[in-house]
C-alpha cells in the first residue's frame, strides 16, 4: 500500500457547513470529550429527517446508512410516531401506572417474541438492560459468575464493562469479579486460523467448555451473546453455534441471555436474531430499534424465571423511568409501524439487494476483504492487503468517511470494520443510491492513496 498522491496530508474533501459548524463548535465549550466519532468528524447539526434522508443546519441532505447505530428502525420524522408521541406528552408524561399504550405494545410484543417469552420488564439504557437481565439470572439460579465472548458489546456501565470483548475497558481499574471472556467465532477474524465455519464453531464451543471447567468456579448464572455481533463489524456465528451455546449453557445449570439490543426489531430480516437459529434463549435484552429514537431498553423471559427472588421482590426489577407514558407510546407507536408497514420483510429484501450489489463492488477494490450481513445489518472489512486481512489503516478509513459525506452519504466508514445498518424503511432504490456514493467514494480513495 502506497500513501496518498503528493503525501498523506493531502487537503479534506469534507467540511461542515457554517451554521454547523458554528453550533458545534460552540457545544465543544460545554460537552465532554467521548462523543461518538461520527459526530466529532462530521461536526454536522443535523435540524430534521424525512425516512431514510437527514437535513442539516445548512440545508444539505444525507442518506442515512447509521440509523443512530441501529436506533432508527422506522426511519426519521415518522408521521404516525410524532402523533403517537405528541398525543401522549400532552396528557400525562411520567409515572409507573398501568396505561393503555403499555398493554398494547406489550401484548404485541408477547406475541412476537420467541414462544415462553411472555414477561417484559423495561428500563432507558441498554446496559441498563443487560444488569438487569444479569441480576434476574443470579436470582434464578442462584449462581454468580458470567461469561460473554471475545468482540462482545454489552454496555459502558461497571456491572457489565467486564463483560465488553475489546480493550475498551482498559485504563478503568480493578474489573467486577466472576466475569469471563471466551472467543466468538469470527469466520473472517477466526481467532484458530480454521477455514471451515462448522470447524471453528465447535473448536469455539470446545473452548468455552474448557474454560468453565479450568477458570471458573462452576458457578455459571449465566452465558450472554449477540446472535450478531454489531459493534464487532456486524459478524455472524456458523449456524449451530447459538444452539451450541444454549446446551453448554443449560449443562451446568446457567442461562442463556440474547443481547438484541441491535438484532431485534427486523434488523436482521426476522423479528429476533435468535429466529435465524431457531433458539429460544432464556432471557432476552431489547432496545434501540424498539422505540424509534426514545430512549427505550427491556427485558424479556419466562414466567418461571420472572418469578424469582430477589429480582422479584417489590421494586426489585423496575426503573423508575423505564415504561413511562411516553415511553410505552414510543414503543406502541413503532411496533405498530414496524408491523403495518412490513419492514422486517423490507429488511429482509433491501438487504438482500445490497448484499449483492456490495459483493460485486468487492470484485472492483482489493482492499475489501470480506462482505457479510443479515438484512439491514451489514458488515464490511477494509483490509490493507487480502491476504494478511490486516485493517486498513485509519487515516484511509477517514477518507472514505469523508468522501462519502461530501457527496450526501452518512457512514460509519472512519472505520476498518464498517457497519451499514439504514433505517428499516428504506428503499431499494434509496439503498442503491447510497451504495452507488459509496462506491464513487471508494474509487476517489482509491485513487488518492493509490491502492
Amino acid at each position: 500500500m502506497k500513501t496518498a498522491v503528493g503525501g498523506a496530508a493531502a487537503a479534506p474533501v469534507w467540511q461542515a457547513g457554517p451554521s454547523s459548524r458554528k453550533l458545534f463548535l460552540e457545544e465543544q465549550t460545554y460537552m465532554t470529550p467521548g462523543l461518538q466519532q461520527i459526530a466529532t468528524f462530521s461536526q454536522l447539526v443535523l435540524e430534521r429527517g424525512d425516512r431514510a434522508t437527514l437535513y442539516d443546519a445548512d440545508g444539505r441532505s444525507y442518506l442515512d446508512f447509521v440509523a443512530g447505530v441501529c436506533v432508527a428502525s422506522i426511519g426519521h420524522g415518522h408521521p404516525e410516531f410524532a402523533r403517537g408521541l405528541s398525543e401522549q406528552v400532552s396528557r400525562l408524561s411520567v409515572g409507573s401506572f398501568c396505561t393503555k399504550n403499555r398493554v398494547e405494545f406489550l401484548r404485541r410484543l408477547t406475541q412476537l417474541t420467541p414462544k415462553g417469552l411472555d414477561r417484559v420488564q423495561l428500563y432507558s439504557s441498554g446496559a441498563e438492560a443487560v444488569e438487569a437481565a444479569v441480576r434476574l439470572a443470579k436470582s434464578h439460579t442462584k449462581h454468580f459468575e458470567v461469561i460473554s465472548f471475545w468482540g462482545g458489546f454489552h454496555g459502558k456501565t461497571g456491572g457489565v464493562c467486564g463483560l465488553l470483548g475489546s480493550d475498551f475497558k482498559h485504563g478503568l481499574g480493578p474489573i467486577m469479579p466472576g466475569l469471563y471472556l471466551t472467543p466468538y467465532p469470527n469466520v473472517y477474524r477466526n481467532p484458530f486460523g480454521l477455514c471451515d465455519p462448522a470447524e471453528l464453531s465447535a473448536r469455539c464451543l470446545e473452548f468455552l467448555r474448557e474454560k468453565i471447567k479450568l477458570e471458573t468456579s462452576g458457578r455459571i448464572a449465566a452465558i450472554i451473546l449477540e446472535p450478531v455481533q454489531g459493534t464487532a463489524g456486524n459478524v455472524m456465528p456458523p449456524k449451530g453455534f447459538l444452539q451450541g451455546v444454549l446446551d453448554i449453557a443449560h449443562e451446568h445449570g446457567a442461562l442463556l441471555i440474547s443481547d438484541e439490543m441491535i438484532t431485534g426489531f427486523g434488523r436482521t430480516g426476522h423479528w429476533f436474531g435468535v429466529q435465524h437459529d431457531g433458539v429460544v434463549p432464556d432471557i432476552m435484552t431489547i432496545g434501540k430499534g424498539v422505540a424509534g429514537g426514545f430512549p427505550v431498553s427491556g427485558l424479556v423471559t419466562t414466567a418461571e424465571i420472572a418469578q424469582a427472588k430477589p429480582f422479584a421482590n417489590p421494586s426489585g426489577s423496575s426503573s423508575s423511568y423505564g415504561g413511562n407514558p411516553l415511553a410505552a407510546a414510543a414503543c406502541n407507536a413503532t411496533l405498530r409501524i414496524l408491523e403495518t408497514e412490513k419492514l422486517p420483510e423490507n429488511s429482509r429484501k433491501v438487504g438482500a439487494a445490497m448484499l449483492e450489489r456490495l459483493r460485486k463492488t468487492q470484485e472492483r477494490f482489493p482492499f475489501i476483504g470480506d462482505v457479510r450481513g443479515r438484512g439491514l445489518m451489514i458488515g464490511v472489512e477494509f483490509v490493507e492487503d487480502r491476504r494478511t486481512k490486516k485493517p486498513l489503516r485509519k487515516e484511509v478509513c477517514r477518507a472514505i468517511f469523508d468522501e462519502a459525506l461530501s457527496r450526501g452519504l452518512i457512514t460509519m466508514a472512519y472505520s476498518p470494520s464498517l457497519r451499514i445498518n439504514p433505517p428499516l424503511n428504506i428503499t431499494e432504490a434509496e439503498a442503491m443510491k447510497g451504495l452507488d456514493i459509496l462506491e464513487e467514494s471508494l474509487d476517489a480513495v482509491s485513487r488518492r492513496f493509490q491502492l
